[in-house]
């Protein structure tokens, strides 16, 4: 079964947003290193209900507050999201150390992403 993992944020001006987040909820971001203009962040503690999630620079797929949802396989499900009338926006791409990710869109128009752990992922 897929569940939710992880959130997105699209920002036009991320430095602002940032800002704003961190004023509004007090969530902690920190900028990621990798191939992207990303910033990891954290919604609370560890313990507590609630996911942790991302925000990134506007202009790729991601349009409004996205969902990740952890699969088994990227390739099984994206050919389930396309057999079931959906589409996929991105192939899947390789987060070194992570695993694998891509982004789908539903029937109605929604994106989210795919994840697939794998640590081995290069």
């Amino acid at each position: 079964m897929g569940r939710v993992v992880h959130f997105e944020i699209p920002a036009g001006d991320p430095n602002r947003a940032v800002d704003f987040y961190g004023k509004v909820f007090g969530w902690q971001f920190e900028k990621w290193g990798g191939p992207i203009e990303y910033w990891l962040i954290s919604t609370g503690d560890s313990g507590a209900p609630g996911i942790n999630g991302g925000l990134l620079a506007s202009g790729g797929p991601v349009k409004s507050t996205t969902n990740t949802i952890q699969v088994d396989s990227v390739d099984a499900t994206a050919a389930a999201v396309k057999s079931a009338g959906g589409k996929q926006h991105s192939p899947k791409a390789a987060i070194p150390g992570v695993g694998y990710f891509a982004y789908c869109e539903d029937t109605e128009g929604n994106v989210f992403g795919l994840m697939q752990n794998d640590t081995n992922a290069k």
